[in-house]
Order: structure tokens, then sequence, then C-alpha cells
């Protein structure tokens, strides 16, 4: 009798975490999974954001959602996803910064950016570009570069933000070459590009996707394109290093994903294999052509390698600029 009870008992017990194991599981396909990214709307992280997660419904079979917090250098949304579970439901999408050249300018990060976060795929390069007005007396960087010995006041290089890879390619330039160009930081594109076109500012730098449709308009023009070799989206536009220009090697753009560590590895591996399946289409891969990205697809392994080679080799640029960020 007693052992009959023990049995029922067990029976009940068993059936019981079944039941809560399918109640988890049933829960869990039904929590949206969120794509956070620091940036508003509209641009080109948002456009990448929003595209993949419409496909990763379909993977996934789950509701995605993309949740724009913008603002601290895109620190906020990077500590809302080391915060979240660690689930694969909060996903993080952002440029590199952050990882790379942030743990070199910041005294004290709220992060640790080789620890709380997992990598899981790299999905885009965006390639950059140094684009003039289209009435500059110079159409090359090279170019630039003799027209400022002669013009020594026009030394602004434009660019959207401080402490990342364009700002210490200028300092690296300066340093190699005894110049004193001098960067000059933008809210925005839109602003650089205006101030560009009206002959305030000599050269701008910015990505493809700002620049391409003023320069199809005959407002502005291209002058090279930093990092080791030509991008897909201008093969005619020589890179700065083809002009003997030096500095600029290590100066690629590009996003990738994460989520926060202590996600199961077979959740990362999911992600992983449907993200870059996603961004390995064909169609996919035209779509984000068009919003000067060019898709990649490559393993979170690499993503975590590419962060490492890039701080290193931005470290001693870093550390004889002095260049210290503020929040």
């Amino acid at each position: 009798m007693f052992r009959s009870s023990i049995t029922k008992f067990a029976a009940v017990a068993f059936g019981a975490a079944l039941l809560a194991q399918g109640a988890s599981a049933q829960n869990q396909a039904h929590t949206p999974v969120k794509i956070i990214i620091g940036f508003p709307a509209g641009g080109a992280l948002d456009n990448l954001a929003r595209a993949m997660a419409e496909k990763l419904r379909t993977e996934l079979g789950r509701t995605v959602i993309v949740d724009n917090k913008p603002g601290a250098s895109t620190h906020i949304a990077l500590m809302t996803v080391k915060r979240a579970p660690a689930d694969g439901a909060t996903i993080l999408i952002s440029p590199a910064p952050p990882f790379v050249t942030h743990p070199l300018t910041y005294d004290k990060l709220q992060f640790d950016p080789d620890k709380d976060l997992i990598p899981v795929a790299h999905l885009a390069d965006t390639p950059l570009v140094a684009t003039t007005s289209a009435a500059s007396p110079y159409s090359s960087m090279r170019e630039y570069l003799e027209w400022v010995k002669k013009n020594p006041k026009d030394t602004g290089i434009g660019m959207v933000s401080m402490g990342g890879v364009l700002h210490f390619g200028v300092l690296q330039l300066n340093q190699e070459r005894g110049l004193s160009l001098m960067p000059v930081a933008y809210k925005g594109a839109p602003p650089m590009l205006t101030d560009e076109i009206g002959g305030v500012l000599p050269v701008g730098m910015d990505t493809v996707a700002s620049a391409s449709e003023l320069e199809k308009a005959g407002k502005i023009k291209y002058l090279g394109v930093p990092g080791m070799e030509r991008t897909k989206l201008l093969p005619n536009v020589p890179t700065f290093k083809e002009q003997g220009v030096p500095g600029f090697e290590q100066a690629s753009s590009w996003y990738a994903a994460y989520v926060p560590t202590g996600t199961p590895a077979a959740v990362v591996s999911q992600l992983e294999k449907a993200m870059i399946h996603i961004v390995q289409d064909s169609a996919f891969a035209a779509k984000m052509a068009q919003g000067g990205m060019v898709t990649t697809g490559r393993p979170g392994a690499e993503v975590t390698s590419l962060i490492k080679s890039q701080r290193e080799a931005s470290r001693p640029i870093v550390e004889k600029s002095g260049y210290r960020a503020t929040q």
C-alpha cells in the first residue's frame, strides 16, 4: 500500500514536471525576441535590424521586434542587453566602437566588452568614404593633402563621432606626415554634408550610405575609401593606401550581433546559423546594398578575433594621441 502510494506520487510529480516544461517552452515560444540597437529609427543600422527581424520571425517561428535605445554612444542599448535574461530573447546589433575603441578611450565602462556579451555573428560591413564638395579643387585624398600644405587653414575633417576608427586614422595621418588636420565632430551626416557642399568643410568622412545620393546628384565627389581594399559598392574609388595615404588601414566599419553571457550554447548556435543564413541570401544582400551595406555572415568566433585584432592595432595610436572620451 505504502509502495503503491509512492509510485503514484512519483508519477504525478513526473507528470507535473513534464507539464511545467511544456508550459515553459510554450511561454518562450510566445515571448517576443527583441533586437536592441543604440540608434534612432531611420538609419542604416535600423534598416538592417528591421530587415533582420522580419526574416528571423520565419527562421525562429517567433515574434521579433526592434527596440531603439539611442544615447550614451550606444552604451544604453548595450547595457540593456547585458542585463537581460540569458535566454536568446534579447539580441544586440551594434557597430564596432563599443567593443574595439571604447575600452581604450573611456576611463571607466559599465560593461566588460570581452566578458558581458557573446558575439553571435558578423552581419555586415558598412563601407566608409571620404567626400568633398563637387566644386573643390582636389579630387583625391592625395590631392587634398597637397592642397593642405599650401592652404593650412583648410584642415577640417568632418565625422559624426569622435573616438572611432576615422578619428584615430586622422590622428595617425598627422603623426606620420607631420600634418595638423583637425577632426570636426558633427551630430549627423546631413549637417556635415551640408557644410561640405557649402564650402565650409574641406573633407568629410562617413558611410557610403550617407553620401551616395548626393554624389549621384553631383553635389559632392568621392576622394577615396579607407581600409585595406576597395569596397564592392564603389569599385572604381581607390583606397587611401593606393593613393599613398597612411593611417586608415584599420578603418573599417561593421555590424555584429550579440547576446548576454550565459546564453546556452545551443541557443547561440541556433541564432548564429539563422542570422548567417539570412544575410547570405542574395535578395537580402541586394536590399542591404541599396542602403550602403555589404552583408557578410561570419561566425561569432571570427567577431571575437576581429575585435581583439582591431583593438590592438588601435592601441598605440590611441595612447600616443592622449585622447579620452567623455559621456
